[in-house]
């Protein structure tokens, strides 16, 4: 359930926080049991404890300590976070600190992150591989609590002072996550509430290390989402909670907890009360209150007749309007209630409920969350200003910070009575991001309108626009020059600004389309400007030169996909500087255009070739020089890569991909850089949540690729720094661009520890080097020898370590893959001419360690599982009376016969009855013929086929899978289906 990281113990109040802290290996009991002895000043501590303690960083720290000096050390990662853009709106920010310096609480997706203003510096809390949900803070701001939702959920309890995680709890709420927590005015409990349909609220003694909860309780859904939850601050042992219709009073004991509903509608009070926001308890913690969106305040107390009873219940008595708009926060500071409402006002209330004070001049949107500053200045917590009355009007004079829903953070100083914004970060989805081209600079927008560019290197904000009428930033791009930054809209709209004012170029925007753009890019020489919007259309803009100034001229636009644009690059054409324009769409199709011969409203095509068979391309990228050829280099969905010649189209090369989860959706090709390996370039990949740093050239060793988890909701854009130092990537819906410090040194030692040679692909055959998969290729291999040297041959064998390359099919097949006919030809092909461009002549056969490459880099990834037969049968059948998809016997056989790579009858007779088991023993002689020991009995598949066939019938009764291995998860399955039979290769 949980991890102790570091141990700490007793009731976390001012007393514990200065004997708390990292004892080693002792547990509570003995932590606790020092508290004692230390308050009767009884303790004396051994030698070994007292060095373990010297030891403890959460023990000898004693303040929020936060320093901006950078740490030199080298990095034992590839990729380490470096910076985080952005702010989560929906999520409280906390004051950590307001005296010297000011430090904020905020979160970034799955980030917590510790914000020094005054340094401008930040400290990243990691943790979560789920997008943090609900968050709270000590009231000594010591202890930091993060939740997430996700199917692994953790619970993190920080120590602010140190950074440190002192715990972490695993699947404390496995449903779906976390909804709301809350520490106890000592620190030592802590309240989580689950975010399932049922949900589940536990008290955890997290100061202990027990397993599970003290207590715990399911609340009916009737009573609505609870994602507020709080203790009553003068008694451990009561809670409250609410959602936008009830409030919830808990009490527990002994491990039993019980919770109590006061019904609260509109009749109640005979007026409207509103949707509740947030609840409270009093500062005595007798009386509760809660605000709700229609400005009113509902007050709570104890009834008479439970006044004497342990268990007090309370209920709802009063409701006072406090104003007409929507009150969206309530906390309390000292003696006073404060309000948070949707007009961005912060007012100040006495206990009598009249207004004392109220912030209503900083133009704020509506408040998310208000927090106060722990320390007091030295006057007092309270003062008075007179302002001409009879008596002084009472105010507080802790400072605070406010958040808002537009992802403003805005520091407030109450004594000056002035507002600074310490944030302004984007409110809706962010999904593109560029790096300029020359200059340390990073430009990011979303679909509110910002549009921000960034010094990466000391996190200053260089220049900043927001778009009124073309709102939603869909994508955008510096020119190689660095004079232009393009920007696509959502609307379809295209603008090009000056890359340093972000003014724009030209009086009107360029709007040829009503779909959104998807894709935009320059070319090398900023000559041209290209898109890709969803309606599968490239358009493309041209520079001209009108007097003495150059203009971005509209040249022409063509419908050249008939499904969506998967990406769009400019290049150069090998015979001039001429640029040159492709694109790449799920239509498997690679276009290229003629700018050249294009002219005003007519963009033409040079060529559409198709370039996959099954597989869906994802992305593609220029594959730098690194062989006399020159190489597009296209990813598919299939998690393979390919290296297409970029003259003649042939896939030259078929590799293994990064096999991170979800296939690889961007990539692209780092500057050289003087770190590293000198011969080595290096290459940057983004799958659905993941990023990663590939070593180039790519040859499918899984070692030299590493990724990890960036945007757990989804990754959206990727770029990278002009001098390859750092990469960037946004992430969308979490309205945050990461940017991420690069290490290759740290990259070529993980590489170097996969082993060299042919060591990292034995890892990728089942058995490795030792297995029964490695014996049967080395069997397969001198049988090939045989059957080329003649199998009834007396003469002396000649035993070589290499197959001829008309072999490779046969035992292909024979160690159970089955490859296409095209595929057979990319392998042949790939091998035939991997030695052309230096040497001029082709290559004719094959060893085993090539082969093993070969085998490793084109077999299936993940096999075939039942989900993909499911899929085709769900296109190709038809549901019969259960709603089953079902195929007949003649529309399979038409398929064969008519789609794809049209089998013959003499084919497909011949696969059918060996799939059935209904031939006899088969073989193929020395030149390749099939022949047959016995002659077959004329079987037609009429009469061995069912008229209607399922897919489990074809899974089991035809292809031979058991019913078991349908169910395993692909790489069992892939694991499985790829061991051959001693008899495979007889019968291919």
């Amino acid at each position: 359930m949980s991890t102790t990281g570091i141990a700490q113990g007793g009731d976390l109040s001012d007393k514990s926080d200065e004997t708390a802290g990292n004892v080693g290996e002792q547990s509570s009991a003995e932590l606790r049991e020092q508290d004692e002895r230390a308050e009767t000043g009884a303790y004396i501590s051994s030698p070994k404890a007292e060095d373990e303690l010297a030891d403890s960083e959460v023990y000898t720290a004693t303040s929020l300590t936060l320093t901006s000096q950078k740490e030199n050390s080298v990095k034992s990662h590839p990729l380490t976070l470096d910076w985080a853009f952005g702010v989560n709106p929906t999520l409280p920010v906390f004051n950590l600190l307001d005296q010297d310096q000011l430090a904020i609480l905020y979160v970034c997706s799955h980030v917590a992150i510790i914000y020094d203003h005054t340094s401008n510096s930040q400290h990243l809390l990691q943790g979560h591989c789920s997008p943090i949900s609900c968050l709270c803070i000590s009231d000594d701001r010591r202890w930091l609590v993060t939740g997430d939702k996700g199917q692994e959920s953790l619970v993190i309890i920080w120590d602010s002072y140190t950074r440190i995680p002192v715990r972490t709890m695993f699947d404390c709420h496995p449903e779906e996550g976390v909804a709301a927590v809350a520490l106890s005015n000592d620190s030592r409990y802590l309240v989580t509430v689950g975010a399932g349909t049922v949900q589940k609220v536990c008290i955890w003694d997290w100061t202990n290390e027990t397993e599970g909860p003290e207590c715990q309780t399911d609340i009916n859904p009737e009573h609505g989402c609870q994602n507020h939850i709080l203790f009553n601050p003068m008694d451990s042992s009561q809670l409250l909670s609410n959602s936008g219709s009830q409030v919830l009073f808990y009490t527990w004991e002994k491990g039993i907890m019980e919770y109590s509903v006061s019904e609260i509608s509109d009749k109640s009070f005979n007026k409207e009360v509103g949707p509740l926001s947030q609840s409270v308890f009093n500062s005595g913690g007798v009386q509760a209150f809660s605000v709700t969106l229609a400005g009113n305040l509902v007050l709570w107390d104890v009834l008479k007749e439970s006044a004497t009873h342990q268990n007090k219940a309370l209920k709802a008595t009063k409701l006072i309007p406090l104003q007409k708009d929507g009150i969206t926060v309530l906390t309390l500071c000292d003696s006073f209630i404060v309000t948070g409402d949707v007009n961005g006002h912060v007012k100040f209330y006495d206990e009598n409920f009249r207004l004392i004070n109220c912030y209503s001049e900083f133009s704020l949107d509506p408040i998310v969350s208000i927090s106060f500053s722990k320390e007091i200045p030295a006057s007092s917590s309270v003062g008075s200003q007179e302002d001409g009355t009879i008596k002084p009007k009472p105010i507080v004079n802790r400072n605070l910070v406010l958040s808002t829903v537009s992802a403003a953070v805005v520091h407030v100083k109450t004594e000056a009575n002035l507002a600074q914004t310490v944030l302004k970060e984007h409110a809706e989805s962010l999904d593109a991001v560029a790096c300029h081209p020359k200059q340390p600079l990073v430009a990011m927008g979303s679909h509110c309108g910002l549009l921000k560019v960034w010094n990466y290197e000391n996190k200053k904000v260089i220049s900043t626009t927001v778009f009124l009428t073309d709102k939603q930033i869909q994508c955008i791009t510096y020119d190689p020059q660095g004079f232009y930054l393009a920007v696509g809209f959502a609307s379809g709209a295209v603008k090009v600004l000056d890359a340093c004012t972000l003014q724009q170029e030209g009086e009107e925007s360029f709007h040829y389309s009503q779909n959104c753009i998807t894709h935009i890019t320059f070319s090398h020489d900023s000559s041209f400007l290209a898109t890709a919007d969803m309606g599968k259309t490239v358009t493309v803009f041209q520079l001209c030169k009108e007097g003495s100034q150059h203009v971005w001229k509209y040249l022409g636009r063509h419908h050249s996909h008939y499904k969506p644009i998967q990406d769009l690059l400019f290049g150069v054409q090998l015979d001039s500087t001429q640029p040159r324009l492709i694109s790449l769409g799920m239509d498997r199709r690679l276009v290229e255009y003629d700018l050249q011969n294009s002219k005003k409203d007519r963009l033409l095509i040079l060529s559409s070739d198709r370039i996959e068979q099954s597989a869906v391309p994802t992305c593609m990228a220029w594959y730098p020089p690194l062989t006399t050829e020159h190489f597009l280099l296209i990813a598919s969905d299939l998690y393979k890569m390919k290296l297409i010649n970029v003259t003649t189209k042939m896939c030259r090369k078929t590799l293994l991909g990064p096999t991170c989860g979800t296939p690889v959706k961007k990539m692209l090709i780092f500057p050289p850089s003087k770190d590293g390996v000198p011969s080595s370039r290096y290459m940057a990949y983004l799958t659905q949540d993941k990023v990663g740093v590939h070593i180039l050239p790519l040859d499918g060793n899984p070692f030299k690729s590493s990724a990890l988890i960036c945007h757990s909701m989804g990754a959206s854009c990727l770029a990278c720094s002009y001098d390859g130092r750092y990469i960037f990537t946004a992430g969308g819906v979490d309205k945050t661009v990461f940017s991420w410090e690069i290490s290759l040194l740290a990259l070529e030692a993980a590489a170097a520890l996969g082993g060299k040679e042919l060591i990292p692909f034995y890892t990728l055959l089942e058995g490795g080097r030792d297995g029964e998969l490695f014996r049967m290729m080395e069997d397969l291999f001198y049988y090939c020898q045989l059957r080329n040297q003649g199998i009834d041959s007396m003469e002396t064998r000649q035993v070589s370590t290499h197959i001829p390359l008309t072999e490779v099919p046969f035992v292909m097949r024979a160690l159970g893959f089955y490859p296409t006919e095209q595929e057979l030809e990319d392998m042949q092909n790939e091998v035939k001419f991997s030695r052309y461009a230096e040497t001029g002549k082709y290559v004719t056969d094959i060893d085993l360690d090539e082969f093993i490459k070969l085998y490793v880099n084109h077999r299936p990834t993940f096999g075939i599982s039942k989900e993909e037969l499911s899929r085709a049968f769900q296109v190709l059948g038809m549901p019969n009376e259960s709603g089953q998809p079902v195929i007949t016997r003649d529309g399979l056989l038409e398929f064969l016969q008519a789609r794809g790579e049209r089998m013959t009858d003499e084919d497909l007779a011949e696969c059918f009855m060996t799939l059935l088991g209904l031939g006899v023993e088969r073989s193929r002689s020395e030149t390749g013929m099939l022949q047959c020991k016995e002659t077959d009995p004329e079987t037609p598949l009429e009469g061995v086929l069912p008229p209607n066939i399922t897919v489990d019938t074809f899974a089991t009764d035809i292809l031979g899978f058991p019913s078991a291995s349908q169910m395993l998860p692909p790489e069992e399955v892939s694991s499985s289906s790829s061991m051959p039979s001693k008899g495979s290769f007889e019968q291919v």
